[in-house]
């Protein structure tokens, strides 16, 4: 989910790099968590001591809902798949339940209990590789969001049936985003942008008072190529897109957003899809349920949501932008027509 974004001089930024301004003199911490790269850029007298609190905050998280490390939560349901329900913290009950209402709203588009099909195709482990038929089909059997089981009481979760297994990295960067603004907001920063691997959040206006304006990856180009721009204040902006994470096996190209129903790579013309929503964990879950619902379906979703929107990308280079956001995008790339 690389998004770039772009500084009150107008001048592109790095993921790694931030250019100080004359006048104003943000933190910038970066740090590795949930599997990628944390960038918090502050402004404020109580910068440092957010970002401080805002780090360990996602640690915290991270330590919860890693489905690779042993002792996480997450793992531990895994673990227990068939067996009995285990019981988890508010936030991992919380992050799976939200996770459970959008595969509701997308009718399984979006599913937690993806990771058997992920584990085959060897996604997130360095072993990618193109599974056969029968590895395809059984995994296919586990991939079903309703063999959840929840007791909201005890705060307590359970897989119904064995080798099944829940991953919430497709929303937990979300969380950890929502979680690091409000801390922030907790300590009077009134201006940052948190960056978790391309989850943007734009806390407050840029240093002239005007919206962070943010650059949307280019899904044909380089990483850090935009094709586009919003302005935005207070806002989440999320995208999937098909060049996140691939492989390329007997010259056929392999991404990693996974349709449940098929099994393979999600194909529906539609290559890129960025959300823009009050909250994170919601733009998380809903880039996801549209890049697999498609350009018809996904649309339809999204204009059904108040307060989100979306920038939906074809294959042939169109552009498909929501009611709510179009008089704050800008197109810089040509190549591209909005539809």
């Amino acid at each position: 989910m690389f998004i770039i974004y772009i500084d009150d001089r107008k001048e592109v930024l790095n993921l790694l790099w931030f250019k100080k301004s004359k006048d104003n003199f943000p933190i910038i911490k970066c740090s590795y968590m949930l599997g990628t790269i944390i960038n918090l850029k502050v402004y404020g007298e109580n910068a440092a001591k957010g970002i401080d609190k805002s780090l360990k905050r996602i640690q915290e998280i991270d330590d919860k809902m890693s489905v690779f490390k042993e002792d996480s939560e997450v793992s531990k349901i895994n673990k227990n798949a068939g067996v009995c329900l285990q019981r988890v913290s508010k936030d991992t009950y919380y992050v799976l339940e939200t996770s459970l209402k959008y595969s509701d709203m997308s009718k399984g588009a979006f599913d937690p209990t993806i990771r058997p099909l992920v584990d085959v195709w060897g996604f997130g482990r360095g072993v990618e590789r193109v599974p056969n038929k029968e590895k395809i089909e059984y995994a296919l059997k586990l991939v079903s969001y309703k063999e959840i089981s929840l007791n909201k009481d005890e705060k307590s979760i359970g897989l119904n049936n064995k080798d099944q297994s829940i991953d919430l990295g497709a929303v937990a960067k979300g969380f950890a985003a929502d979680e690091t603004r409000d801390i922030l907001l907790k300590n009077n920063v009134k201006s940052a942008v948190i960056d978790l691997g391309g989850n943007i959040f734009t806390l407050g206006s840029n240093l002239n008072g005007d919206p962070w304006r943010i650059g949307i990856q280019d899904p044909v180009k380089p990483t850090g190529t935009y094709m586009g721009i919003i302005s935005v204040r207070n806002k989440s902006i999320v995208t999937s897109g098909n060049y996140e994470r691939f492989f390329i096996s007997r010259g056929k190209r392999y991404h990693h957003i996974l349709d449940s129903k098929t099994g393979f790579p999600s194909e529906n013309g539609v290559i890129s899809v960025t959300i823009i929503s009050d909250n994170s964990i919601d733009g998380d879950a809903l880039s996801t349920c549209a890049y697999v619902m498609g350009l018809e379906n996904g649309y339809k979703l999204i204009q059904s949501i108040p307060n989100v929107d979306a920038i939906f990308i074809t294959g042939n280079k169109k552009i498909y932008i929501t009611d709510g956001i179009k008089n704050n995008f800008k197109l810089v790339n040509e190549e591209y027509i909005v539809a």
